[in-house]
């Protein structure tokens, strides 16, 4: 079973938190850990990882602290969670770049996998950051 690792979890939830209390500023590391209830050292990690994949600007010192990069709407939830987990397929044989399967032609559960991945796929690309932060996930 495909499953989002804390790591996932909360860099939703900090991305959330930056969409909702931003306003184009610059959020510090402290505030963020404090409202979301995630330890200062483990956020850092997080951020970094935004930060590197493009999704967040950091900046040190007095003032400091992350914005996201974009629009809360120009974001989905698999952007993020890509990022953040890899790959979201369900089996290995599904993975980008996952040598082909011997016995892809006559495996009777493909067609399985093929939908649960298009599912999931579509789920998280159907919702924006901005429907997070605000609540209005179907």
């Amino acid at each position: 079973m495909m499953m989002i690792s804390t790591k996932g979890r909360y860099a939703l939830r900090v991305m959330a938190d930056l969409a909702r209390h931003s306003k184009g500023g610059y959020l510090p590391l402290n505030e963020i850990a404090q409202r979301q209830d995630i330890s200062e050292k483990y956020l850092e990690a997080i951020l970094k990882g935004l930060v590197q994949g493009g999704l967040l600007v950091g900046i040190r010192g007095k003032g400091g602290g992350y914005r996201l990069t974009r629009a809360p709407e120009e974001y989905t939830l698999g952007d993020i969670l890509r990022l953040t987990e890899g790959e979201l397929a369900p089996v290995a044989c599904l993975e980008a770049g996952a040598p082909p399967c011997p016995r892809r032609e006559n495996c009777p559960t493909l067609p399985v996998w093929k939908g649960l991945d298009r599912l999931v796929r579509q789920y998280f690309g159907s919702i924006t950051l901005a429907d997070l932060a605000e609540g209005r996930v179907p």
